[in-house]
């Protein structure tokens, strides 16, 4: 038994230890001042070390240019960075490096940190779960927090230059992903050498205007329409909408045009009195749907389509024939077409769930679709990363889901990801208004384009949860629990543990919950009534459904109440996922809706498709995307074709848009599926043929026989009925500005189209590879001299490829792969530039070169004498 003395003695101890500890900690801190100064003038770099090792080695530097030192020891103060790539936990220089969600990780202070004086510099080692061969592999605004502090960003991280705060690449290590990785690394030396071929036969090339995309049928004749002011347009009364958009178009082009509807006389003929008309007509009997007729002579040209959007076809392909430059009058070659798309879905998937750009670059999106004839605007419109659709009723979803910063409660925003840093004002975040959407929808209609809205679930859902968790948290503290429960997406006792492709532990929603599916009715109910409110009707819904965390609810107690009912086909977890498509289908089917997924969302493995009589909706559309060769998965588009389901191809290889435009780490964009995606790679897919795409393996290795490569039969497409048609894909990870948006989408978008519109003589089992690269050398004269300047005089972004330059016997040569776009050099470092005409003699100085458009210019290049 302790003496009084031997207590007060003891409680003194510990007290005075209490209070070390607090002293401890207090000199492990920062104040707001040494924070923002440390921020505002520390440099906080990252780099690539060995991407050729068992892990790929990268490291964050340190440097403390700032007056304010990082104290020794514990403290309550955290660096956070954005990294895609997962990084392993470790303890570097006494700082602990830790995974929290997708891309945020954390540096902390341990109590071996020594500290971090002015001038001092630290590196932090780390390995990543893969290569890093890019500036765009690095996310911007790193910043560093401390509980009870207004949270900073690292100034030199607050930039879309990303060279300004990743080390340059130089070393094969530091270029190459892996071991052999056989592609080369795009160079001014190996751009001009690969631009050769597609230059020599685009000299051969007839550069006036043409029809883009390629009609099924043109003649062009001798002879030109001049069209002007004194001419007039002619319309059926069902074309109204179709006439208005012709005339607003000739406006902007410089031409303004008196409409009218055509005069019926009382036999039913229509009469025309102008001597000088574009008359425009509709005719079931000319074709299939979609189809049109042109004709364009002297003094007449006539559209016919054989509906309405076969009209609007016809229009677009008149104003494809018209300069990008506006005048009074324009001349316009005399021709025939007959004309009808190859597919019915000609699509584009545009994901702002990652990234948000506004609605501007949306309504700017649809206009080029429409211009090129695609007909399905696809849009992601939530992720994990954010909820970017207003519904009535669930504001959280916006309120919460919308917006990424700093806060690791989550009830006021998302945790922040993609380089947005801890503000609500960074990049990324926002949403439209049901007004926004409504007029987007007017706008798409109006062009004969159907939006397809896609709620990605059940996994890829984390902003919903998310919204939904903070909702029931506001609704639960006011004794509100019913009302809390309506629409949660997750079970609060549900110990499952997974980890996503994109680094999440926590985005998938509960399938068996009854408030789950209350929840997915009340989002297709509100879209269908933003739809009527826009005079359209919502026809297909896509749920997403890819890439659900492997273990999700596996430990969930609402899904073993599910099993222990007993229901039919709903036995243990490897059902809940046909489990949940075939109650979003029922949902849907009851809403007279057509159903959308991504292709490993309708199936339980890569060989086996759910089965398709379970699902009640009368079409069920797969986009077909992970067609990685060697991966064995690239026959899922047939699988599921002949299983019953309605593919969309949308191939990984060739249609993701958000893969880097060539080899080279100034190149943005992930790269899982194909090292680069260049237009003419585009260009030269064939749909009709998935197989014979099969050109190389991820690592550049030449595929000669797929089969033996995969190790098993390739099965043949047994419904090609069923086969919908084909999209292209831009996922947004990298992409924080609508004008980053636009450079990863054009001019990608307009092979695209062609593909989609117009099968090339040059398909097939065998390639013709020579006749592909004439059609792809008028092709490219076409972007180069007609599309892209349209683009241009729009005021949008688009991608421009740098030159090719070889230095020989003294002379600079020079070329570009888009043969007739501009080239232009400075011998002083980028201080003037001047137009390259020819064969040029250097001396001892470096030359630059870029490409130039209008007021657009591509990256500048060096090539040493």
């Amino acid at each position: 038994m302790k003496s009084a003395g031997q207590h007060i003695a003891a409680h003194l101890g510990a007290l005075t230890l209490a209070l070390g500890l607090a002293q401890s900690a207090f000199a492990g801190n920062l104040s707001q001042q040494q924070l923002s100064e440390f921020a505002g003038k520390a440099q906080l770099r990252f780099g690539v070390v060995n991407n050729l090792g068992a892990k790929p080695q990268g490291q964050v530097i340190l440097v403390n240019d700032s007056s304010a030192a990082l104290p020794a020891g514990q403290g309550d103060w955290r660096i956070y960075i954005h990294s895609v790539r997962k990084l392993d936990s470790a303890t570097v220089e006494g700082l602990s490096l830790r995974h929290i969600q997708g891309d945020l990780h954390e540096l902390a202070p341990t109590a071996s940190f020594k500290g971090l004086a002015t001038g001092a510099k630290l590196v932090v080692p780390y390995a990543a779960s893969s290569s890093l061969v890019s500036y765009s592999d690095f996310m911007p605004r790193a910043f560093i927090a401390q509980q009870g502090l207004t949270t900073e960003i690292f100034a030199n991280t607050n930039t879309e230059n990303l060279s300004e705060f990743v080390e340059p690449f130089t070393k094969p290590e530091q270029l190459q992903r892996f071991s052999p990785d056989l592609y080369p690394i795009a160079t001014p030396t190996t751009r001009y050498q690969d631009n050769l071929a597609v230059n020599a036969a685009a000299a051969k090339v007839d550069a006036a205007p043409k029809i883009i995309p390629t009609p099924a049928d043109v003649k062009y004749r001798k002879g030109t329409a001049v069209i002007d002011n004194s001419w007039k347009i002619s319309y059926a009364g069902r074309l109204t909408g179709e006439a208005k958009y012709l005339a607003d178009q000739l406006k902007a082009a410089g031409i303004t045009m008196a409409s009218s509807p055509a005069q019926v006389s009382a036999a039913g003929g229509v009469t025309v009195s102008s001597a000088k008309i574009i008359e425009l007509k509709v005719d079931a009997s000319i074709g299939k749907s979609e189809a049109y007729s042109l004709n364009i002579s002297g003094d007449k040209i006539t559209i016919v389509g054989s509906d309405n959007a076969g009209a609007f076809y016809g229009i677009q392909s008149v104003l494809s024939l018209l300069p990008a430059q506006t005048a009074a009058s324009h001349s316009l070659p005399q021709l025939t077409v007959n004309d009808a798309p190859r597919y019915r879905w000609r699509g584009m998937m545009y994901d702002m769930g990652r990234n948000f750009h506004g609605k501007e670059y949306t309504l700017r999106l649809i206009e080029q679709m429409a211009r090129y004839k695609l007909n399905k605007l696809h849009l992601h419109l939530t992720e994990d990363e954010g909820w970017r659709l207003q519904i009535p009723g669930l504001p959280e979803l916006t309120d919460v889901g919308a917006h990424r910063c700093f806060d690791l409660s989550e009830q006021s925003c998302l945790l922040t990801q993609l380089g947005t840093g801890p503000h609500k004002t960074g990049s990324g975040n926002g949403y439209y208004t049901t007004e926004d959407f409504i007029e987007i929808l007017k706008f798409a209609s109006a062009r004969h384009i159907e939006v397809i809205p896609e709620i990605d679930m059940p996994g890829h859902a984390r902003a919903a949860v998310k919204s939904m968790e903070a909702r029931y948290k506001k609704l639960l503290k006011d004794g509100k629990k019913a009302e809390a429960e309506q629409y949660l997406l997750s079970d609060p006792l549900d110990k499952s543990q997974y980890m996503t492709v994109q680094n999440y532990t926590d985005n998938s929603i509960n399938v068996c919950l009854p408030s789950t599916y209350a929840f997915v009715d009340k989002v297709i109910y509100e879209l269908q009534q933003m739809y009527r409110k826009a005079g359209t009707r919502l026809v297909t819904f896509h749920m997403g459904g890819d890439e659900v965390g492997a273990g999700s609810w596996t430990a969930s107690p609402a899904c073993n109440a599910l099993f222990a009912k007993g229901e039919m086909g709903v036995a243990g977890p490897a059902d809940l996922k046909p489990y949940f498509v075939s109650k979003v289908a029922a949902i849907t089917a009851a809403r007279g809706l057509d159903l959308g997924g991504w292709e490993d969302g309708l199936m339980y493995d890569p060989n086996n498709t759910f089965n398709r009589a379970q699902f009640a909706n009368k079409h069920v559309l797969a986009n077909a995307w992970d067609n990685i060769w060697e991966w064995g998965v690239a026959d899922r588009a047939y699988r599921l074709a002949n299983a019953g389901y309605e593919p969309i191809i949308s191939a990984a290889t060739h249609l993701y848009f958000d893969h880097p435009h060539e080899a080279n780490p100034e190149e943005r964009g992930y790269y899982w599926a194909a090292r680069y995606t260049d237009a003419s790679k585009v260009f030269g897919f064939m749909p009709d043929n998935l197989y014979a795409n099969a050109d190389k393996t991820r690592n550049g290795a030449a595929i000669e026989n797929l089969e033996a490569l995969v190790g098993r039969a390739m099965p043949a497409l047994e419904k090609p009925e069923n086969l919908r048609g084909m999209q292209g894909q831009v996922w947004s990870e990298t992409i924080r500005t609508g004008a980053q948006m636009e450079q990863m989408i054009y001019p990608r978008l307009i092979p695209l189209a062609e593909r989609a519109w117009h099968k090339a003589s040059w398909e097939g089992d065998k390639l013709d590879a020579s006749e592909r690269l004439a059609d792809w050398a008028a092709f490219a004269v076409q972007l180069s001299t007609k599309e892209l300047p349209k683009l241009a005089s729009l005021g949008g972004s688009f991608y421009l490829p740098p030159p090719g330059a070889v230095i020989e016997k003294s002379q600079l040569l020079a070329n570009t792969s888009l043969p007739g776009l501009a080239i232009e050099i400075s011998l002083d470092q980028g201080e003037t530039w001047t137009s390259y005409t020819g064969a040029l003699p250097v001396k001892d100085n470096p030359v630059l070169l870029r490409s130039r458009l209008g007021d657009a210019t591509s990256r500048a290049v060096t090539v040493a004498p």
